[in-house]
């Protein structure tokens, strides 16, 4: 038989039951609450999992903090080109991405969505681009860290390898120089530099992009930057994140990869930026040396069912709402701050 014990029992002039100590729930472990007879609304506290449960008249279910599905992508800034003569394009940034059936850079396969707590605060950080000899910055969603890619060169005409990064920067300056490292499910490397056969022939590998990896350096031609990744999570295809191409003083210039990856350089032009909110590295100089592009800032986006949610975003933060069907996409273009979904 139940028992109901109390120290005190008196009125409430407000239609409520009030309690002036914690309520404390009856406990017991998994196997004690699996064998118990209970009817629907029956509340326990389950000591082996310690959370609460309630049985809804087929099985116990877990009194948590409930969640939703949110799918994303998470694109770094992009790296800068070289300031060395024959510069090397800048690497796009990281890309992951956990929508529908869509790639992750670097080969990877689609990621697996988050499950995210309701009125819990998490970080959301956009990635600058990198500025000439700079790699880009980190983007990022709660668990989820896009590395910014890897600048291009040092902005010397020796030891000018390429940098690691989401995805890696080419390589450029005098000698042979190897193109930067991408970061495995995230981007591709960098392409190779190559000496010309006159002194000032040089000419700087492509950066690596989120779909493949920056071209090497032939003779005197630069390498194109590797080509980027498309994605519809906003409800419509846009390729993003392309490596930029390889710079050179008097050979052919390489071609930005697809996704907003500038364009290389011949001789004194000027170098190019990645395209913004892309992710895509900045182009490198070809003749002489001197401050060289930028890459392009990264982008956060998020996708939800709009029924599970609406969503709370905090200072610090530049970003945009739309709907595509039955879901809610919200695009964040700038800054760091915390979101909360409610």
């Amino acid at each position: 038989m139940s028992e109901l014990k109390t120290n005190k029992i008196s009125t409430n002039d407000q239609n409520n039951v009030a309690i002036d100590n914690a309520l404390g729930l009856k406990s017991y472990t998994t196997t004690q609450m699996n064998a118990l007879t209970s009817a629907a609304g029956d509340i326990i506290f389950n000591t082996t999992e310690e959370v609460p449960y309630f049985y809804n008249g087929t099985s116990w279910e877990e009194l948590a903090s409930p969640s939703i599905v949110v799918s994303s992508l998470v694109i770094a800034g992009g790296g800068g080109g070289s300031g060395a003569e024959g510069g090397g394009g800048g690497g796009a940034g990281g890309y992951r991405n956990s929508y529908a059936s869509e790639t992750s850079g670097g080969g990877g396969s689609t990621e697996t969505p988050l499950n995210i707590d309701l009125l819990t605060n998490y970080t959301v950080t956009v990635g600058a681009g990198g500025g000439s000899n700079t790699s880009g910055s980190n983007s990022e969603f709660s668990t989820i860290t896009s590395i910014g890619g890897g600048r291009s060169g040092d902005g010397t005409n020796s030891a000018a390898a390429g940098t690691a990064g989401g995805s890696g920067g080419g390589a450029a300056g005098r000698g042979s120089n190897a193109g930067g490292a991408g970061t495995a499910n995230q981007g591709f490397s960098g392409g190779n530099n190559a000496p010309g056969p006159l002194s000032d022939d040089d000419a700087g590998g492509g950066g690596g992009g989120a779909g493949a990896a920056g071209g090497n350096a032939s003779n005197k031609n630069a390498g194109n930057g590797g080509a980027g990744l498309s994605s519809s999570i906003t409800g419509s295809a846009v390729t993003r994140a392309g490596g930029a191409g390889g710079s050179t003083q008097n050979g052919s210039a390489g071609s930005g990869g697809t996704g907003g990856g500038a364009n290389g350089v011949n001789s004194s032009s000027t170098p190019g930026n990645g395209a913004v909110n892309t992710g895509s590295g900045g182009a490198g100089r070809g003749h002489p040396s001197g401050t060289a592009g930028s890459g392009g800032s990264g982008i956060v986006i998020l996708r939800w069912a709009t029924a599970d949610a609406t969503i709370t975003v905090g200072g610090g933060l530049t970003s945009s709402s739309a709907t595509d069907g039955s879901d809610t996409v919200v695009t964040f273009t700038e800054g760091t701050g915390t979101i909360s979904f409610s």
